[in-house]
């Protein structure tokens, strides 16, 4: 399960005043978002700021 709060995609928008996702979901995936329960985005990537570091 995939949380949206750690996902990489989850931005804050500064015109709406709210976070929201990147990824534009087609219409299958959405409904499944929206039922909520068990959705696993395949979209998540967790968003891990030393990352790029630990590359280095």
């Amino acid at each position: 399960m995939s949380n949206c709060e750690e996902c990489v995609n989850y931005v804050y928008d500064d015109e709406c005043g709210c976070y929201t996702c990147l990824v534009n979901l087609d219409e299958d995936e959405m409904y499944r978002f929206l039922q909520g329960t068990n959705y696993d985005c395949s979209f998540y990537e967790p968003d891990d700021e030393y990352k790029i570091a630990r590359k280095q």
